[in-house]
């Protein structure tokens, strides 16, 4: 039985100026008697989480398609007009490899256009963070790219942008929806383009951008030393192929292999079930070349280009990928030594990290007497921080645990392209200090403690895995746990309600974010464990963070399996396991 509703929203749709072929898959759903694949494309409308809008492509209010990307589009025409009056409002646009992402780009093209809006569109698909770059260079208002980043291929997703080059946030996200919500019927989207308003961005843009990131080489003599660096690369179907390889080659890289079988766009990914570096079976063409040609490191890169995944080799002379944090420490730790080394630390540097990134980067920082500032998750808070800062302080770099890294402020997201190439430049520099990048994170963490993280994700679809979500926020919130793998917790705080508790004292404080929502309990032997619903994806989330002191790299393997063991216990306690 289909709630009433949302039979009168499906009713809407069938009777509304629609295409014959959205009305004819509603009616196939109908007619086979799916009502559960019909509530969920129809018992909500998209709206903008951590990564903008996202969803299922197919026909529904609650489904990515040309009418839920036009009343957006709509929607943010109506709120750049207002929030620019007399202006002459630009507006750039992007695309990723996806199915229908340059369908959907020119879609948003025309409505910007026929909205008199300057429309700058890439000739053809391009990674997010030349998206986000782009907007700074010409000087746009705001941006949008059609991109669902690493989630599977059924997916498509448009993110928005304002006019740092940041992604929407508060109020203008919200305001933005409040504009969407205003329009009543898809005969208010104005999709008949003015071809006038519409200009092609190509080689210029990229060349202007990949100066960008030429300009961040800090150890170039290291490079012309380690030139022929054994590197894979793989861009896993996406964008990353775009302009990769061309980078690693402009750095001073000579002996790049890239993955062949994954270097043609694809939406359907072919190769790979989940198209994300952080899982081990996408990067598994990757890693098989490496053992073939004995490389030194391995870079794979989502499909939008934000995300990098790294594999090196281990103390075992194995090829290891390395998580998010492991990673995010590496390349903090290598900036703030390099800035250091340079006599550019004057005390008004900074760092950013989000609230479950490792806390091993707060340490590194400390060490190098940097600030680090936390943000909620997501590089759109990240680039609010730098916003927020400019003028006073300096923004070196920062990162989140979900294989995201933004060096330097010309982007102003994660931007997996210049991260490729401070990566290898970085593996390029430990080489030439006789070191393998796995021997100097062992080094980092002798230096700070041995830290390691576990995410644990469980995967609810549709209205009633939302609710079940929600329920179990519902319940760690109305009986959080005491003891956690034999140690106490000894602080929460709930990002929802901005608190945070001392338990040992009852000392409450505030907490200086927007509210999200997040809990989070620390325990008395420095674990920390998280709990988060995806902005982005229908998961909850688990951040595990254990840590232990490291006498020598000897020591490596028995603390590594005490931390293994702490672990396990935490997720048994947590009743995740």
């Amino acid at each position: 039985m289909i709630e009433p509703a949302i039979q009168q929203k499906i009713d809407a749709w069938l009777s509304g100026n629609y295409d014959e072929a959205t009305k004819s898959e509603i009616n196939g759903l109908l007619e086979r008697n799916e009502h559960e694949a019909l509530a969920d494309a129809f018992y909500k409308d998209l709206e903008f989480g951590t990564g903008g809008l996202r969803g299922i492509m197919g026909a529904g209010s609650n489904r990515m398609n040309r009418y839920t990307l036009g009343m957006a589009t709509q929607g943010l025409c109506n709120y750049l007009k207002q929030n620019f009056p007399g202006e002459r409002v630009k507006v750039a646009i992007a695309h990723d490899c996806r199915n229908n992402s340059d369908v959907f780009a020119r879609i948003a093209a025309d409505i910007f256009s026929a909205n008199d809006i300057e429309a700058y569109l890439f000739e053809s698909l391009r990674p997010t963070p030349e998206l986000s770059f782009a907007i700074r260079h010409l000087g746009c208002q705001s941006g949008v790219v059609v991109t669902a980043s690493h989630n599977p291929k059924e997916y498509n997703g448009y993110k928005v942008y304002w006019n740092d080059g940041a992604q929407v946030t508060a109020p203008h996200d919200k305001n933005i929806i409040a504009e969407v919500n205003k329009i009543t019927s898809i005969d208010e989207v104005k999709f008949e383009a003015k071809p006038g308003n519409i200009h092609m961005l190509g080689q210029e843009m990229d060349e202007a951008y990949m100066a960008k990131v030429q300009s961040l080489s800090i150890s170039q003599e290291a490079i012309r030393n380690q030139h022929d660096l054994k590197i894979v690369f793989s861009s896993i179907h996406g964008t990353g192929i775009t302009l990769v390889p061309e980078v690693l080659k402009r750095f001073g890289f000579t002996n790049v292999h890239v993955v062949e079988e994954q270097a043609t766009p694809d939406g359907n990914f072919p190769t790979v079930v989940y198209p994300n570096p952080e899982e081990k079976e996408a990067m598994t063409l990757a890693l098989n070349k490496a053992k073939e040609i004995d490389a030194d490191l391995v870079m794979a890169t989502d499909p939008d280009s934000d995300r990098v995944g790294i594999a090196v080799r281990n103390l075992k002379g194995e090829f290891e990928l390395l998580n998010g944090n492991q990673t995010g420490a590496l390349l903090m730790n290598y900036l703030l030594l390099a800035w250091q080394k340079a006599g550019k630390l004057t005390g008004k540097e900074f760092i950013v990290k989000t609230i479950v990134t490792t806390d091993l980067i707060k340490d590194i920082a400390d060490s190098y007497n940097v600030k680090m500032y936390e943000t909620l998750t997501g590089f759109k808070y990240i680039a609010e921080k730098i916003r927020e800062l400019e003028g006073k302080e300096t923004y070196i770099g920062g990162g989140e645990e979900s294989y995201g890294y933004m060096i330097g402020d010309f982007v102003r997201d994660k931007d997996a392209i210049s991260a490729c190439a401070l990566i290898a430049e970085m593996a390029a520099l430990a080489k030439d200090r006789g070191q393998s990048l796995f021997e100097m994170l062992v080094e980092i963490y002798t230096q700070h403690g041995f830290y390691k993280e576990e995410l644990v994700s469980f995967t609810k679809k549709g209205q009633r895995g939302a609710e079940e979500i929600q329920q179990m926020m519902a319940d760690m919130r109305a009986n959080p746990p005491q003891i956690i793998a034999g140690s106490k917790v000894v602080e929460v705080s709930d990002f929802k309600h901005s608190t945070r508790k001392n338990l040992t004292t009852g000392e409450e404080s505030k907490l200086d974010l927007e509210s999200s929502n997040v809990l989070q309990y620390m325990t008395e032997d420095g674990s920390k464990i998280s709990a988060r619903p995806s902005g982005t994806e229908p998961k909850i989330k688990f951040y595990i963070s254990v840590n232990e002191p490291l006498a020598s790299k000897e020591d490596f393997d028995s603390v590594d399996q005490k931390l293994n063991q702490k672990i396990d216990q935490i997720l048994v306690d947590l009743k995740l396991k």
